[in-house]
């Protein structure tokens, strides 16, 4: 074995020991058992046993997910109960419907003139049922109230329907695949196709790709900027949960102008003082 490659390879092995890794499974063909003593760091050292992966078949191809009946009769709510009966039955993706405790399905007025799209329900949200109700929440609770609205007044959803799952032991919440947002999408598809929303407020990055796939640029690119989604204006911001990690007050003023911008589209009356809301003390 080349030296250089040697040394490279034992560094590998003492960092798979380190983590407590015994057996490392490689592809029929390119077994190996690296000899015990590679280096004088390593002498010491029990190597792993690097042994052939058992042969599997090749993945299936995804079939296309089917969109979600949507009711045709009725009122919004009548319509949107409907939708959401669906959604509580959806397994989809069996890893998600597993470790889920509710499906998360949307929260507000079905006749609200501006939607909030979320990433994905935490494990406060999976708990309780309901959209942005952590520390998340209470941020985006406090922003409504600055524009002089309430949650009952505007409709609150996510991407994915379900709590991303963790492993086992771990805390924390994890970004959702492109695969379980494409999944998930049509039910948050068909949520916007009966509320008919005049604006949606696209919170983080994650809710941007959600709704209009991978984004060349960053959120903090993206934000202030009007998207349209089926025929309905979007505007991107930052995550009320990013704004609780940076407690930068430039950062907040970046969001209250998006949300002046909105209030502004949607013919919403905005106050002086609303209009002074973060902007820096007069000398």
């Amino acid at each position: 074995m080349n030296p250089e490659l040697r040394e490279h390879a034992s560094r590998y092995v003492e960092l798979l020991r380190r983590h407590g890794q015994r057996d490392v499974w490689l592809p029929s063909g390119l077994v190996r058992r690296l000899p015990a003593s590679t280096s004088p760091k390593t002498q010491s050292i029990s190597t792993p046993t690097f042994r052939a992966e058992p042969s599997t078949p090749a993945p299936k191809k995804q079939q296309p997910i089917a969109a979600p009946a949507i009711a045709t009769a009725g009122t919004k709510a009548e319509r949107l109960a409907a939708l959401r009966s669906e959604a509580l039955k959806c397994q989809i993706c069996p890893h998600l419907a597993k470790s889920r405790t509710q499906v998360v399905f949307g929260v507000g007025d079905p006749e609200a003139r501006l939607m909030f799209v979320g990433e994905a329900p935490g494990a406060d949200e999976d708990e309780q049922g309901e959209p942005f109700v952590g520390r998340a929440g209470n941020l985006l609770t406090k922003m409504l109230t600055a524009m002089e609205l309430t949650r009952d007044k505007i409709y609150i959803a996510n991407v994915l329907k379900c709590r991303p799952d963790m492993p086992a032991n771990t805390s924390g919440n994890r970004k959702p695949t492109r695969h379980e947002m494409e999944s998930c999408l049509p039910y948050l598809r068909a949520q916007i196709s009966i509320i008919a929303p005049g604006v949606i407020v696209a919170l983080g990055a994650s809710a941007v790709e959600g709704l209009f796939g991978p984004q060349k640029n960053t959120i903090s690119r993206l934000r202030g900027t009007w998207l349209e989604l089926d025929g309905v204006p979007v505007l991107p911001t930052f995550h009320p949960s990013y704004l609780l990690h940076n407690q930068d007050l430039a950062l907040k003023r970046l969001v209250w102008v998006d949300l002046l911008a909105v209030m502004e589209r949607l013919g919403l009356p905005i106050s002086k003082k609303q209009q002074g809301f973060f902007l820096p003390p007069k000398a």
